[in-house]
């Protein structure tokens, strides 16, 4: 049995039982468990913490063990799924093809993970579309999921980097663009090529971790070389005398690189909390410049450093500072995420389901643009009739719907800052773009909340002029 066919069947017996889906994390367990892959390895394919895996994971065999009326564990689950297959197959032949068939129309979203000639071509004719998963729009976009929508050429243009020595790709867009979902997939492409992956997240880090540079790059080090299954040799490379910048190096370049038989690719995510630390950000991001051109060198280090490719995200607006020739942000390939076009959002209207024509897909864009973020959540509950495209016209802005938690969440942001929230109430009052002093007007754009052209600021889209103009004008 192949671990499609597994997924196919479970997602059966608890569809049958419980009329609900495996989500995306019990899936990403279960493939994991599949692959006989540690909880630290899941955690690490799928951009959550190995803390949660492991909690997550105790719940799911118990709910699994209930479904299928037997204990079920991460290391016996394959087994209990193929007695579960070869019983369920059984139960085909004497059933008859018309008893598995009414059994299933039940479930059309299910498809069908029996392999009887008569049955098996109908099923997989089953379109992938919303009803496959239950898929809720809230972070990282999974790897397996059909809602992903490319942004040609950029997918393929961060795939064929991702294979050049001493690569640096630096993924920068506003909040909730897509940027680690196309993180994860820039590593897994990574992985295909049996290149070695680390993710981390600053989210990961305690405060304590933030009081110095040698702080810093010691849980730096630390991080990846846990993550490649190495221990901890940071006492032997650590000189305090050279100081950490030198040590951190010494430490890549003699001991975690040249450990590694393959190339290894450092995906940071939410680089944005380094922002709050300038001294910090600026020796760190100048070693990450160094990294990548001693690779470009040509002399003795290079060939070492060559292994090491590194993927940043963040959301900040980043002024190059004097220093050009120490900053990372004006080198390697980067990508800035676009919003969807009126093409990407039909296409992923029919993925949710939905028949959609030209004039369905203006009516959504014409309130929320093409915020990847914004237009997913609105097709999922479309989708699953929580709510009609009607009910997301400009009159119903205020009453929240569906968007209510999410506005309230950036008016609280805004709240905290009352410059910036000055500054916006201003932008979300006129009609026409205006001239804001520039930090505020990146602070903004950073949030996703304006559009820059030039000098002058606008609301990104209606849903936000109308929101904010009436919540900051009452």
């Amino acid at each position: 049995m192949r671990l499609e066919e597994a997924l196919e069947l479970l997602q059966f017996f608890v569809s049958t039982q419980t009329r609900q889906h495996l989500n995306t994390l019990q899936i990403a367990v279960l493939r994991g468990a599949w692959e006989n892959q540690t909880y630290e390895q899941i955690a690490e394919t799928y951009c959550f913490s190995s803390a949660h895996a492991k909690t997550f994971g105790a719940k799911l065999w118990d709910f699994l063990s209930q479904i299928l009326g037997t204990k079920v564990n991460k290391k016996n689950f394959s087994v209990v799924l193929e007695r579960k297959a070869k019983e369920w197959a059984t139960d085909v032949a004497t059933d008859g093809v018309t008893d598995v068939a009414d059994k299933l129309s039940v479930f059309p979203e299910i498809p069908s993970c029996t392999h009887h000639p008569s049955v098996t071509s109908a099923f997989n004719t089953v379109a992938t579309v919303a009803t496959t998963l239950p898929e809720v729009p809230s972070g990282q976009v999974p790897l397996d999921s059909p809602f992903y929508i490319q942004r040609p050429p950029i997918e393929q243009r961060c795939y064929d980097t991702i294979l050049q020595p001493g690569a640096l790709i630096r993924i920068h867009s506003p909040q909730q663009m897509g940027k680690t979902s196309l993180m994860a997939r820039i590593l897994h492409q990574a992985r295909v090529q049996s290149y070695r992956t680390v993710t981390l997240s600053l989210h990961l880090a305690e405060k304590s971790v933030f009081t110095s540079l040698d702080r810093f790059l010691q849980w730096f080090c630390a991080s990846v070389g846990k993550s490649l299954g190495l221990p901890n040799q940071l006492a032997d490379y650590w000189d305090d005398i050279l100081g950490s910048n030198a040590s951190s190096t010494d430490y890549f370049e003699n001991y975690l690189l040249a450990e590694l038989n393959s190339p290894i690719v450092i995906g940071l995510d939410e680089l944005d909390i380094l922002f709050q630390y300038p001294d910090i950000a600026s020796d760190f991001f100048s070693l990450l410049r160094t990294w990548h051109e001693i690779a470009r060198y040509g002399n003795s280090c290079s060939a070492i450093w060559q292994k090491l490719r590194v993927v940043v995200v963040y959301s900040t607006d980043v002024d190059v500072p004097s220093s050009r020739n120490r900053s990372p942000f004006n080198i390697g390939l980067l990508i800035k995420l676009p919003e969807f076009t009126r093409e990407q959002v039909h296409e992923l209207a029919q993925r949710r389901g939905l028949n959609w024509n030209a004039s369905q897909v203006e009516q959504l864009m014409s309130l929320v643009g093409g915020h990847p973020y914004l237009i997913h959540k609105a097709l999922y509950h479309i989708g699953h009739q929580d709510v009609t495209l009607e009910h997301l016209l400009p009159q119903y802005v205020k009453k929240g719907r569906i968007y209510g938690e999410y506005l309230r969440q950036q008016l609280a942001n805004l709240q905290q800052h009352p410059q910036l929230y000055e500054a916006f109430a201003q932008v979300a009052s006129s009609p026409t773009p205006i001239e804001l002093e520039r930090v505020q007007a990146l602070k903004l754009h950073s949030m996703g909340l304006v559009h820059l052209q030039g000098s002058q600021v606008m609301p990104s889209c209606n849903l936000y002029r109308h929101y904010f103009s009436a919540s900051i004008g009452s």
